[in-house]
This record gives C-alpha cells, sequence and structure tokens, in this order.
C-alpha cells in the first residue's frame, strides 16, 4: 500500500533538458498527487547505479539508444517504462552563418575554432560519440573539451555575443536552438546515429510501492517543443526551474489530466 508520507526521489542529469523534465515530474507528483518528492542530481553512471540498486525511485533522464553501455549493465535491473519523448538528436552544431557545412570539413579550418570542440560532462554518450568522431574523421587539429550543459552555454553566449567562431557538442531538445541561430554539421558516416528517445526509468518494486505514481509515470508523453518551452522559461532572469515547470504545467491542465487519467 502506498503511504501518504513517504518520499518519491527522482534522479537526473543537470543537462537543462532534463532540468526540466524532471522538475515538471516533481511538480505533478507533489501538486496533483500530494506526495512529497525529492530531487538528486548525480553523473549518469549513479543515474542508473542508483535505480538499479533501490536507492532512488525514478529518472525520466534515459537517453536511448545513446545511453546504451548503461543500459547493458543495470537494464535487467530496473524497470523501462518505455519513451517520454521522442525525436531526439545528437551531434556537432556551429552558428548557422559560419561556411562549415560537415564535419570532416572541420579538420580544414580548426584552427579558426581554437582547436576546440566544447563538450560536456566527460562520461555522456555525445561525449563517447564526439570521441569517435574525432577518430573517423581524423580530426587532429581539434580537441575535445570536456565541462558541463551550462559552462557549454555559457561559451557559446559569450562565443555568440562577439561572433566568433565555435562548434559545440549538441543535442535536441535543447533551449539553445531556439536562442540561437545554430545548425547540426552534417555527419556521413552516421557517427551520432540516426536519433532516439528519452525513456522513464524506475526501480524495481514501484509499483507495488507507490501505484499512483508508477501509473502517472507510465503515462507521461510530451513533445519536443514541450520540453523546449520550459527550457526557455528557466533562461528567463528570476525563473527557477520549479517556477517554469509550474507554468507550464498551469498552461497545459488537459496533457496533465491524461496523464493522471483524470
Amino acid at each position: 500500500m502506498e503511504a501518504d508520507d513517504d518520499v518519491v526521489r527522482l534522479v537526473y542529469v543537470e543537462w537543462d533538458s532534463e532540468v526540466a523534465s524532471t522538475h515538471v515530474v516533481k511538480a505533478v507528483i507533489e501538486e496533483r498527487l500530494g506526495q512529497d518528492c525529492e530531487l538528486l542530481p548525480v553523473t549518469l553512471t549513479a543515474l542508473w547505479g542508483s535505480l538499479a540498486a533501490g536507492d532512488q525511485d525514478a529518472t525520466v533522464a534515459a537517453w536511448l539508444p545513446l545511453q546504451a553501455d548503461q543500459q547493458a549493465r543495470y537494464g535487467d535491473r530496473v524497470v523501462d517504462l518505455g519513451p517520454h519523448l521522442e525525436g531526439t538528436r545528437i551531434g556537432l552544431a556551429v552558428p548557422a552563418h559560419l561556411p562549415v557545412d560537415s564535419i570532416p570539413e572541420l579538420a580544414g579550418v580548426a584552427d579558426r575554432f581554437n582547436g576546440k570542440i566544447i563538450g560536456i560532462e566527460p562520461d555522456a554518450g555525445l561525449m563517447r560519440r564526439t570521441r569517435r568522431a574525432l577518430e573517423v574523421y581524423g580530426l587532429d587539429g581539434l580537441r575535445l573539451i570536456s565541462g558541463s550543459d551550462s559552462t557549454m552555454t555559457t561559451i557559446l553566449e559569450g562565443t555568440m555575443a562577439e561572433d566568433r567562431w565555435i562548434v559545440v557538442t549538441a543535442w535536441t531538445p535543447h533551449w539553445m536552438f531556439r536562442r540561437w541561430d545554430l545548425r547540426y554539421l552534417k555527419d556521413p558516416k552516421g557517427v551520432y546515429g540516426e536519433g532516439g528517445a528519452i525513456h522513464t526509468l524506475v526501480r524495481q518494486g514501484l509499483r507495488e510501492d507507490h501505484p499512483r505514481v508508477y501509473d502517472f509515470l507510465s503515462r507521461f508523453r510530451w513533445t519536443v517543443r514541450d520540453m523546449e518551452q520550459v527550457m526557455l522559461w528557466m533562461q528567463e532572469e528570476g525563473t527557477s526551474p520549479e517556477e517554469a515547470a509550474r507554468r507550464w504545467i498551469g498552461a497545459n491542465e488537459t496533457q496533465v489530466d491524461r496523464w493522471l487519467d483524470e
């Protein structure tokens, strides 16, 4: 039986896309289900491992097939509720006005980018694919710089303001594509794949312990545009992720009702 005073624990990686989705889920759990909910930001490996160990209850941050390594290691110890968002994409992106159309062209203009590709957390699947791209395309003049989502977008913002050249690891959904005129570079050898989806994972036993939360998470579905709207509101000065999530829920009550089968 579900205990109303139990805390539901959500785990996520601090990418803006996952900050947005996790705060929306938290707000629904608290406001519509009346359940206390706590968030824990972790590394990608800990994301899967904590669910497999039963230390955390759920995540809406599992990018597949991008996180195939983690899925292979932990997948038989977690419950995959399927995709909550489809149409993801990853790759390398540049300002749209730059005269570079494809990844192999980077080899000839590496100096214009100061020999750097601006990346995110080193254990992210996107970073693994980018390290592979450096090998496949022979981009010896470029180094992949590790960081985080926030440091990458901070560097991108400064570079765009100064109209300098930059190439970044990129993914969709992300608010940066609605803030700036960016485009993906063509990937003729298919290093980054054809795209995928973001899945909801829960720990084993959640259905028995928190059936209403489990049912909600099993119905949670939204679109790239939905997620990007929350992310854009998060970028507004003085707006917290909690406020952006509640604003989105207030503007999409019918959709939230469907998640709760009301």
